[in-house]
């Protein structure tokens, strides 16, 4: 077994990755407080096990954390207001997004969710821009700092 396997790096790792994601919810929770905007979405919470716990990863790259959430923030409003909520437009949101991610090398699961999250819970467009791209800007932010640091981790592996 090398050091890197050991189960005291494990553990380190584990609860470095752990901290960073706690602080850094924290954080958007408190800046929702004191400004009285929404700074979370429950998509961030898997975000941070990427960015915590895989922060080499590509999916976890700030292009990827950032466009992810962003285009497929945009396809859940867009198709929610073209088409509304059913079936139907649910599932080619979902499908659209991961197509847009692919073809836009910005592939990041939580993202995922976004259109489900916008469409059923009715968001309107200011959803977009808060939670959306300042919870983003944040994360990456929080995430640089964090690992450059505290966990020693380099991140990111590349900006875009």
């Amino acid at each position: 077994m090398n050091s890197t396997n050991s189960p005291r790096i494990l553990y380190k790792n584990a609860l470095l990755a752990g901290f960073g994601a706690c602080l850094c919810i924290t954080v958007l929770g408190l800046l929702g407080t004191l400004h009285h905007v929404l700074w979370l979405m429950a998509p961030f919470g898997a975000t941070m096990v990427i960015l915590f716990a895989l922060p080499g990863s590509p999916l976890a790259q700030p292009r990827n954390i950032i466009a992810g959430h962003l285009l497929t923030a945009l396809v859940g409003l867009l198709m929610a207001t073209l088409w509304g909520v059913n079936a139907w437009s649910l599932g080619a949101a979902v499908g659209l997004s991961v197509m847009l991610m692919m073809l836009t090398h910005t592939i990041h699961p939580p993202a995922g969710a976004n259109p489900l999250l916008i469409m059923l819970a009715g968001e309107h467009w200011t959803f977009l821009f808060n939670p959306v791209a300042a919870g983003t800007l944040v994360i990456v932010l929080f995430g640089y700092l964090y690992h450059r640091f505290v966990s020693g981790h380099p991140y990111p592996v590349r900006w875009f």
